[in-house]
């Protein structure tokens, strides 16, 4: 086992048997098309901590939800959940009490700024940092009724590669890889890209540089991870953007606000506009519903 395999299999879990979903067709057979019904399912992922991750999925919610679209966010940093905070919102319920049985997931959205729904993530909830199996599948059917209400839902996991992540990863389409540009973040990063390339050979996945300090400083680290990836996978993510250091998203964070909203003409705003428009984010929805897939993954 290499060493970006020994980061990520920290885990009670075998994570190994979480694989690509096609092994459930039969040879030949393709995939039905996507439901129209179901919402698009974007997640949201970083190998390390500390990458600004979460400022970047509440903003990409905002922007997405300017142009009009019904955008929940998701917060499923186990046990460890800030979306709340980045947004102001001090919801009565979050993903615990779903899982619990004590809430219904409808019960547990709130309305936030910009027009965002947010499904709190919970803080210091054990059963939520470390999940078994059944309990996994219990809290996946629950959110099911959830794709229905929405356009778009933005899952934003917790760093590194605990098991409701993979599952969410086998199950989706599209995910947004998120990094800066040291190089123990961009380690983490390859690390978790290529366990997303092992459990969804069809994931389509970008990643973006976040507080990136410059130009030379973006190339190079997008650099080092395309030519890694290109050499030991044969293949790399998709370069979406990057976000540079700015001292808006700093002061936005303070106010408990998206920066898109505090100041969108910061040049951190401008960035994460770009970043919304990915064009696979308006084809992220799976040819069946999302949670029904992520239950199949943990069979």
């Amino acid at each position: 086992m290499d060493a970006p395999s020994r980061m990520i299999n920290g885990t009670r879990f075998d994570l190994s048997k979480l694989r690509s979903l096609s092994r459930f067709l039969s040879p030949g057979e393709r995939s039905p098309a996507p439901a129209a019904t179901s919402a698009r399912v974007v997640c949201v992922a970083s190998g390390k901590g500390g990458v600004g991750k979460s400022v970047l999925a509440t903003n990409l919610a905002v922007a997405r939800a300017s142009q009009g679209e019904h955008v929940l966010l998701l917060d499923f940093d186990a046990g460890l959940a800030n979306l709340h905070l980045l947004l102001g919102l001090a919801p009565e319920h979050d993903l615990g009490h779903v899982l619990d049985g004590k809430v219904q997931a409808r019960q547990a959205v709130v309305p936030g700024p910009g027009g965002v729904h947010l499904l709190s993530g919970g803080v210091g909830r054990h059963t939520l940092a470390s999940p078994t199996r059944r309990e996994l599948d219990r809290l996946f059917q629950a959110l099911r009724p959830l794709e229905d209400d929405y356009d778009l839902v933005i899952v934003d996991h917790g760093a590194g590669m605990a098991y409701s992540t993979v599952a969410h990863l086998a199950a989706t389409s599209t995910l947004l890889l998120v990094t800066s540009h040291e190089v123990t973040a961009l380690s983490d990063a390859y690390a978790l890209y290529k366990r997303a390339r092992l459990v969804n050979e069809h994931l389509r996945v970008g990643l973006v540089l976040n507080r990136i300090p410059g130009e030379s400083a973006e190339a190079a680290a997008w650099e080092r991870f395309k030519s890694v990836s290109l050499k030991f996978l044969g293949d790399c993510p998709e370069y979406v953007g990057s976000v540079p250091q700015d001292d808006a998203v700093l002061r936005s964070v303070q106010a408990r606000t998206p920066v898109t909203l505090a100041e969108p003409s910061s040049r951190a705003s401008q960035a994460f506009a770009r970043i919304a428009a990915w064009p696979p984010i308006d084809h992220a929805r799976t040819p069946t519903a999302f949670y029904d897939r992520a239950r199949r993954a943990l069979a």
